[in-house]
């Protein structure tokens, strides 16, 4: 199967140990002495709705870690990318709304 870099930018990266996605493809690390692709690198640390944080480094993905590359998606193999939950705000009831316990 030949598949284009221009293709690749359009497909999902999913890690496969977590189930988790990490993004679009931004950028290949390729030696050029020897043709070989060397890692994936995708965008880190910003999400697209994240408009208000700064991006972070782009996030290298070796090639030995690519599991599969599909129609739709780009299967890696990578450590768990799982985060800490994040602390939620305490919720207060608003005044003159009556709320009920379920």
């Amino acid at each position: 199967m030949l598949v284009r870099a221009s293709e690749l930018r359009m497909l999902d990266i999913i890690n496969v140990t977590d189930g988790r996605r990490l993004g679009y493809l931004v950028d290949l690390d390729l030696d050029v002495e020897t043709g070989e692709i060397k890692a994936l690198l995708v965008p880190g640390g910003r999400g697209r709705l994240s408009l208000f944080r700064p991006p972070g480094p782009d996030v290298e993905i070796p090639w030995h870690r690519i599991v599969k590359v599909g129609v739709d998606v780009i299967l890696v193999e990578l450590p768990s990318s799982v985060q800490p939950p994040q602390q939620t705000a305490s919720v207060r009831p608003l005044k003159g709304i009556r709320t009920t316990e379920r």
